[in-house]
């Protein structure tokens, strides 16, 4: 099964969701997605912008044997995009 049928809702089992953890004024959502026996990087990007918030989903080509370094490597890359592109994800 592939990562994108499990992504949007085609299967595995459901991971414990991490806490949500704010950097330079984004709110990241490490949220990695099961793919087969390993995990996939992947987060949620939010920040409020004029009263919207504005949303960017992140996904890598990635994998972590584990859940955990997944989380960790998810936020990673998330603060790394912040950091290079700001605002630009959204456009």
């Amino acid at each position: 099964m592939s990562f994108l049928k499990k992504l949007f809702g085609g299967g595995g089992g459901a991971a414990p969701s991490a806490p949500a953890e704010v950097h330079n004024g984004f709110t990241i959502y490490a949220d990695p997605v099961k793919d087969g026996g390993t995990w996939r990087i992947a987060a949620r990007i939010e920040k409020d912008i004029d009263g919207t918030v504005k949303t960017h989903q992140m996904m890598r080509a990635d994998t972590l044997q584990s859940h955990e370094d997944a989380v960790k490597a998810s936020l990673a890359k998330a603060k790394m995009l912040i950091d290079q592109q700001g605002e630009t994800i959204f456009g």
